[in-house]
């Protein structure tokens, strides 16, 4: 079984990284390049951009961060937020994303996952599932739909992501714990990989999310201490957890 993974999670609004609760409450933290870079020299293994914008003038931002990002980094990092379209995501994936994450979408229009899927490859496609009373919602985990949360995993794996983004809205930024059981459902469930996300508060809850997912969005941990992400990992190693040698991002 492949090692876990340590990703850090920037949301991005108007160019700039911001951080809420539940998806609310926004706050700005800083600099998206700087911090990727930062993470990158601090051990994450990956990273994940959500721009929470997702205008079309918002579009135009996020593609020269992007290039800015690829430009700066080493590790692979995944870019999600208004891609509604395959021309959407070759936007994404031509100015240096390795993946692109498709939400509502994706459930507007699930043929969406196999065309960029067949375009560009599975391992460039992830769906994020944003779910809330195992329900999935949609438009940044403002809207319930009637979709239930894993049978919708079950599809999505099925029309061919790569991988699955999994947050769990009662527990995003609440800092206690994920939501262990929806995410050991959801990986019971399909055959590709599950990122945890929505909840971490400590380097237990990390632990204790990778030993049901195949990897852990973190957040609020670490964004108000970017310092401390070697310390998390340490800590995570220390708990039994096997993660992934350190790749260094070049200056």
């Amino acid at each position: 079984m492949p090692l876990a993974r340590l990703i850090p999670c920037l949301d991005v609004a108007h160019g700039r990284v911001v951080k809420g609760v539940s998806f609310v409450g926004l706050r700005d933290v800083g600099d998206p390049v700087e911090l990727a870079a930062f993470y990158a020299r601090g051990g994450a293994d990956e990273l994940v951009f959500l721009d929470i914008a997702a205008t079309p003038t918002e579009a135009e931002i996020m593609v020269d961060v992007v290039t800015a990002v690829a430009d700066a980094l080493d590790i692979p990092f995944t870019v999600g937020g208004g891609v509604r379209s395959v021309q959407d995501a070759s936007r994404i994936i031509e100015a240096g994303a390795d993946r692109v994450s498709v939400n509502s979408a994706a459930l507007a229009s699930p043929g969406l996952i196999t065309q960029i899927a067949e375009r560009f490859g599975s391992q460039a496609v992830v769906v994020a599932i944003d779910s809330g009373a195992d329900l999935v919602h949609t438009h940044g985990g403002r809207v319930a739909t009637k979709v239930a949360t894993v049978p919708w995993a079950r599809e999505v794996a099925e029309r061919g992501a790569g991988e699955i983004l999994l947050t769990s809205i009662e527990r995003d930024g609440h800092r206690e714990g994920y939501d262990l059981d929806l995410t050991r459902r959801v990986r019971e469930a399909v055959a590709i990989p599950v990122i945890a996300s929505g909840g971490a508060g400590n380097a237990r809850h990390v632990a204790e999310a990778l030993a049901v997912a195949d990897a852990a969005l973190v957040a609020s941990i670490v964004h108000e201490n970017p310092a401390g992400l070697p310390g998390l990992r340490a800590e995570i190693q220390g708990l039994g957890v096997a993660l992934r040698p350190v790749r260094r991002s070049h200056d």
